[in-house]
Parts: C-alpha cells; sequence; structure tokens
C-alpha cells in the first residue's frame, strides 16, 4: 500500500513539474519590458533545469512497476499549478512564477513523506534534491521583483 502512496505522489509531482514547465517556458517566450534579458536567461534556467526533472519524475514512477502519465488531461486534473497566459506583465510573471515554485514544494513535500513512510530513500532523496532547486528558484524569482 505504502508504494501506492508514493506513485500517487509522485504523479503530483509530475504533474505540477510539467505544468510548471510549460508556464515557465511560456513566459520565457513572451516576456517584456525593461527586465527582458535578465528575466528571459532566468526562465531558461529554470524551465530547463525542470526538464530535466520531469524525466527524472517519470522514470521514478516507472520504476516503481507503474505507467508515468503523459497527457495534458492527465497533469490538468493532477496539478496545483495555474496555466499561464503569454499577455501578463513582467513583474506579474514574477509572481506568479514565485508563488507556483512554492505550491510546487508542497507537492513535493507530500511525496517525500510517502517516500520516507514507505523506507525509499530512492525517492525521498530525489524529493529533498529538487525542495532545494525549488527554493532556489523561488529565491531567484523573488529577488528579481
Amino acid at each position: 500500500m505504502s508504494k501506492k502512496l508514493v506513485v500517487e505522489a509522485l504523479k503530483s509531482v509530475l504533474a505540477d513539474s510539467y505544468a510548471l514547465y510549460i508556464k515557465t517556458q511560456n513566459y520565457h517566450w513572451n516576456v517584456e519590458g525593461p527586465s527582458f534579458n535578465s528575466l528571459h536567461l532566468l526562465f531558461e534556467t529554470q524551465y530547463t533545469d525542470l526538464a530535466t526533472a520531469i524525466d527524472t519524475v517519470a522514470e521514478l514512477i516507472r520504476g516503481l512497476g507503474e505507467k508515468a502519465p503523459g497527457t495534458f488531461d492527465a497533469y490538468n486534473k493532477l496539478t496545483t499549478i495555474k496555466k499561464g497566459d503569454e499577455n501578463t506583465p513582467a513583474n506579474k510573471m514574477v509572481k506568479e512564477l514565485t508563488e507556483d515554485q512554492e505550491k510546487i514544494i508542497k507537492t513535493l513535500q507530500k511525496a517525500l513523506t510517502a517516500a520516507q513512510k514507505a523506507g525509499d530513500e530512492v525517492v525521498a532523496g530525489f524529493m529533498i534534491e529538487r525542495q532545494t532547486a525549488h527554493r532556489k528558484a523561488a529565491w531567484m524569482l523573488k529577488s528579481s521583483i
């Protein structure tokens, strides 16, 4: 039963990571204004990191013997991240992405707790690694406001 809880938590992490990836890439493409260059580069750094993490999360799910969700419909049902609007002003993009980083940290914490209860140190270790990455991303975004 505990493996099932880990897999379900990982599916939520995957959905939030993918939704945040798409939103960050959208904002990377469409940011405008005096901070364009710095935000364009920051967003690119963050979505590139997410792309690698997404693949690892899916592989963790497969390693536990389950199928990884891979459709927008599945992600929409599981994610806590709201889609981005490419017409959003730069300062609001940064604010939204900061809030999203905090949301995904909560999702990662739930997965960490499930992994620890199941004694799955591999998943637990990766959830800690991702929390560290998202805390840094949130800090970078907050510092850009």
